[in-house]
């Protein structure tokens, strides 16, 4: 029986970047909605509400860049050039992100100054990954075996407008997470902030579809040629359900509902861009197979994955049953 590994280890690599996205995205949705929580006390709650698995989390984002490294070499070595300054300002913001979440708890002086270290972080962070995404959707310059672009090629309106519509779901992810995990008007104010917010990100979900075909023949072919836009009609209709769903959650005050439809949300857009992309690893110049490492490594890497993936998994999930339930005012981890 022939293994096709690059498949395999494309699908482990997509799987630890959307778990990352959803699982990270609501600690940066946290973040990005600390100006708009009532007060410090709100603040200091939200942070209570991810201080056990926040760190957890970035996990997958280890594993996401470090699989493609090893994994996909030729496309570690096209992309990387061509978003640096969206992936420092990515790294920097996490990181000042995760000294804020440790010293804002330690000083009383400069609480002030850490409460906001965690909303800027988390909003660059945010930010850049959506621009980092546009500028891939859009589509890389390759020239040979390396990245033929300028230095500014990844700033443009449509890179602008997945980088809104990135931080907006990463706020809806956020306050849906409060309204699963906090109680009285912590999570009045967070039912508040959900319903605006997750209109916000319909519309430019709509906005980012709707401007994506445009971009290249094939996402156009992909999306409205016969028969693969038949079977590609299922996803803007399973996203559509989800959608309603949310907004059911939302209008009946479910806690867990609403978190539940935006993570289906999150799942229906990755997917959708999946269909866009498939087989190719960056748009439309470099296909799966291409930017492979050969069999003998991919082999080697892979029992590695076999053993480290379920223990990650076994992990996250342990952590998120351990501290499962509401957060009250007087639970602390800090």
């Amino acid at each position: 029986m022939i293994i096709d590994l690059p498949f395999i280890w494309a699908g482990l690599i997509a799987f630890a970047v959307l778990a990352y996205v959803l699982l990270d995205g609501f600690d940066l949705g946290i973040g990005i909605l600390f100006p708009f929580l009532r007060n410090r006390e709100d603040r200091h709650l939200a942070m209570n509400t991810i201080a056990p698995v926040w760190d957890g989390n970035e996990t997958w984002l280890v594993l996401g860049g470090g699989g493609l490294f090893a994994v996909f070499p030729l496309a570690y070595a096209i992309v990387m050039p061509a978003l640096y300054p969206l992936i420092i300002a990515m790294l920097l913001g996490l990181i000042f992100r995760g000294v804020a979440f440790e010293f804002v708890h330690r000083t009383k002086r400069m609480q002030g100054f850490w409460e906001f270290g965690f909303w800027g972080g988390s909003l660059v962070a945010a930010i850049s990954q959506g621009m980092a995404l546009g500028a891939l959707v859009q589509g890389i310059t390759v020239e040979g075996r390396a990245y033929g672009g300028g230095n500014w090629d990844w700033l443009t309106p449509f890179s602008a407008l997945t980088a809104l519509a990135l931080v907006v779901g990463y706020a809806v992810l956020g306050a849906t997470w409060l309204i699963l995990k906090t109680e009285g008007a912590s999570l009045e104010r967070a039912q508040k902030l959900a319903a605006p917010l997750s209109m916000a990100l319909l519309a430019l979900i709509g906005a980012v579809s709707l401007a994506t075909p445009f971009l290249e023949t094939r996402y156009m072919a992909r999306w409205f040629g016969w028969p693969s836009g038949i079977w590609s009609a299922i996803v803007p209709l399973l996203l559509a359900y989800a959608a309603w769903q949310l907004w059911q959650g939302l209008r009946n005050q479910d806690h867990l509902r609403p978190f539940l439809a935006t993570v289906a949300i999150f799942v229906l857009s990755y997917v959708g861009l999946g269909v866009s992309f498939y087989p190719y690893l960056v748009p439309h110049s470099l296909t799966i197979y291409a930017a492979a490492a050969p069999d003998g490594s991919l082999q080697f890497l892979l029992l590695g994955a076999v053993v480290l993936l379920p223990m990650i998994l076994a992990y996250t999930a342990y952590s998120y049953w351990i501290f499962r339930g509401k957060v009250r005012p007087d639970d602390g981890y800090h």
